[in-house]
């Protein structure tokens, strides 16, 4: 990582800078955001991709992006790295994004493909041939677990294989500010490792990453904190534990009950009723609704299997903002009331929670409208990529 000083650059990127700092989330060390954006606005003609973006991102920090598809990320993130003009202030390492040296910047866009006929060493070797100061080729290729697979020829590796070889191509300039857009993509666990620690690794030697993704559990490991965005504005920004805390609900514990093949749905109906009141008499906690906000012992046919009965599965009562050392007194309270317990399971919110509250929206691990692409992507993490985005309507 680079630590010359910056000199403010002119031209490029907004049609309105007045600079100004930003709440105390997010500054540098010197009290600068790496990343800086404020009330920014962008429109493709009728549609409006950014309505009032603000954004403060810290040195050395891993800043998490989520949000649907179509929320502006896309449009964000261009802006950031100087490909599209925008309305507002937007600074990177204390200058306009098109001022800014390139290779201080590293970009993987989730769209890359290289030739086939390179090897995975030739690729990353030609990155580096682009900067005045790269890594060791050999290095970068070890952090992201493909030494063994170096002299391969990119057509022949595996999905997750060519992500890591795409990786290492954002990572060999050893840049100042890293843009990864789902670099995990169909890479194996065992993988994912590798690039998370490579991701940690470069935080916490200063790089500032800004991390898209639409796997939140990848988010909520990596991220110092997290913005989601709606509709072309951050709507919430925090580390994961204050989002979940604020946002995600509370602990669950779902409990099944064991209903006999024979019983009817009356019978399943009148159990639930007897495990609710159960609950209800013996605890303090409440049943969670489901579903269209119906009380869990409404749907006497849930659980039932194809033909009608209700087989082994029993039928499963929600129990809200249970604490691990509670789950005993659920289970005494149904004991205790005659009813048998088929099997018992208990779940704490995480990010996909706060995703749900806060977009109204079903989670979708994946996703593809959206992307850190360029109109050449070629480009790769290379000093003319991030030039080289063509400003289309994609939000």
């Amino acid at each position: 990582m680079r630590t010359d000083s910056d000199a403010d650059g002119s031209g490029g990127g907004t049609t309105a800078d007045t600079g100004g700092g930003t709440n105390d989330g997010g500054r540098a060390d010197d009290g600068e955001p790496v990343l800086h954006a404020a009330d920014v606005h962008k429109s493709y003609g009728d549609v409006t991709a950014l309505s009032g973006a603000d954004l403060a991102v810290g040195r050395g920090e891993v800043f998490g992006l989520i949000g649907p598809n179509g929320a502006g990320k896309t449009t964000l993130v261009r802006a950031l790295t100087g490909t599209t003009s925008v309305d507002g202030t937007v600074r990177v390492l204390g200058t306009q994004p098109a001022a800014v040296d390139p290779e201080r910047i590293g970009l993987l866009p989730q769209s890359f493909d290289p030739p086939g006929r390179l090897t995975a060493r030739e690729l990353v070797s030609y990155y580096a041939g682009l900067y005045t100061d790269a890594r060791d080729v050999d290095a970068v290729l070890a952090d992201v677990g493909l030494e063994s697979d170096a002299d391969a020829w990119y057509e022949t590796l595996s999905g997750g294989q060519r992500r890591r070889a795409c990786v290492a191509t954002a990572l060999v300039n050893d840049p100042d500010v890293l843009f990864l857009d789902e670099p995990t993509t169909g890479i194996d666990p065992a993988g994912r490792r590798d690039i998370h620690r490579v991701i940690r690794a470069a935080a916490a030697a200063g790089t500032t990453v800004f991390l898209t993704s639409h796997a939140m559990s990848e988010v909520e490991q990596l991220a110092d904190r997290v913005g989601l965005m709606r509709e072309g504005t951050i709507v919430a920004v925090g580390s994961p534990t204050s989002l979940i805390a604020e946002y995600g609900g509370h602990p669950t514990l779902s409990v099944t009950l064991e209903i006999p093949e024979t019983d009817g749905p009356t019978d399943a109906a009148t159990a639930r009723e007897a495990g609710v009141a159960a609950i209800r008499s013996n605890t303090h906690f409440e049943i969670r609704e489901r579903g269209a906000h119906a009380d869990s012992v409404a749907d006497p046919t849930a659980g039932q299997t194809a033909d009608g009965t209700h087989g082994p599965h029993g039928t499963a009562i929600e129990v809200d903002d249970v604490p691990l050392e509670g789950i005993n007194d659920v289970l005494d309270a149904l004991t205790a009331a005659g009813i048998d317990v088929e099997s018992v399971s208990w779940s704490e919110p995480s990010l996909e929670d706060v995703y749900l509250e806060l977009t109204g929206e079903a989670y979708r691990p994946t996703g593809t409208e959206e992307s850190i692409d360029t109109a050449d992507s070629t480009a790769g993490s290379g000093p003319s990529s991030s030039r080289a985005a063509t400003d289309g309507g994609s939000r």
